[in-house]
């Protein structure tokens, strides 16, 4: 692995009273080839953290939208406003469908997408290379077990009616040992295993939800996941739950960290050096609101 470093630029959590949250999720990586952004949360707060924390997201080369729910795909209206030449990296199907959740109460979660040049359009409808060093993972094969939290997630077909999402909207983004995987709806075991790369980190939710897995059934997944991918470290927030992480935690160690608004990583051939603010306690993985 190269030399790397992401910055989380919205996530549900801060330790950082400087920066706002919200339920959503955008992380911005640097590379020795590019500059993406990962997502880019529900609103414009992502462009708002990044001026606090110095980052300019007009020299952003690609940005990258792992799925078309509104709080990854909900700042990207925002995001072409100041950035004129990065390429958008999307499932067709993140564009132009329908989605909703019934958790709690029927709501949209549909992205209120904008027009977007063609020229700067990246349309991606099955796995493969799109650029040096930038492999991505489309129509996720659903093997292994699904997450249950999916249960309250469907689309709306032509007629009006709702059918549970398949998630053929969801995309991972591979670079260099670094898997990216959105909210990872269509399980984490599924897109390790459509990832045909080394994967060195994994960062991104894993939307196990508290309350729907058991305890053993994630403990299983847990040590699965260390016997699978012995030399792989996960870092996770947004869309995992707090005792979720905690039961993982107790299993799989320094092998999985939170992070939250503000947290930075650099990374180098195979080893994590991460800042003092990465690696938070089970008792700073606050509660959040989800979808």
């Amino acid at each position: 692995m190269s030399d790397m470093k992401w910055t989380v630029l919205v996530d549900n959590r801060t330790n950082n009273p400087t920066l706002q949250t919200e339920h959503g999720l955008s992380i911005f990586l640097e590379t020795e080839r590019y500059r993406i952004l990962l997502d880019t949360g529900a609103s414009d707060i992502f462009i708002r953290n990044a001026e606090r924390l110095g980052i300019d997201l007009s020299t952003v080369d690609y940005v990258f939208i792992s799925h078309g729910h509104s709080d990854h795909a909900g700042g990207l209206k925002h995001f072409i406003v100041i950035n004129k030449k990065a390429k958008i990296i999307v499932s067709p199907d993140a564009l132009s469908g329908k989605f909703f959740s019934k958790r709690r109460c029927l709501h949209s979660i549909t992205t209120a997408g904008p027009e977007i040049p063609s020229e700067r359009l990246l349309p991606i409808e099955q796995s493969g290379w799109i650029a040096d060093d930038l492999y991505v993972i489309a129509r996720i094969p659903q093997v292994h077990p699904m997450p249950k939290g999916n249960q309250y997630l469907f689309a709306q077909n032509a007629d009006g009616t709702y059918i549970p999402d398949d998630f053929r909207h969801e995309l991972a983004l591979y670079t260099d040992g670094l898997l990216f995987t959105g909210c990872a709806h269509s399980g984490l075991e599924n897109i390790l295993a459509a990832t045909p790369l080394p994967v060195n980190e994994v960062v991104g939710g894993f939307h196990l939800l508290d309350g729907h897995e058991s305890e053993d059934e994630l403990r299983e997944l847990a040590y699965r996941l260390t016997d699978s991918y012995p030399q792989t470290h996960f870092h996770t927030s947004h869309c995992t739950g707090d005792a979720v992480f905690v039961t993982l935690k107790n299993v799989m160690g320094e092998r999985l960290q939170a992070f939250s608004c503000g947290t930075f990583s650099f990374s180098q051939m195979n080893r994590s050096a991460t800042a003092s603010s990465f690696h938070l306690s089970a008792s700073l993985f606050q509660p959040f609101r989800r979808s």
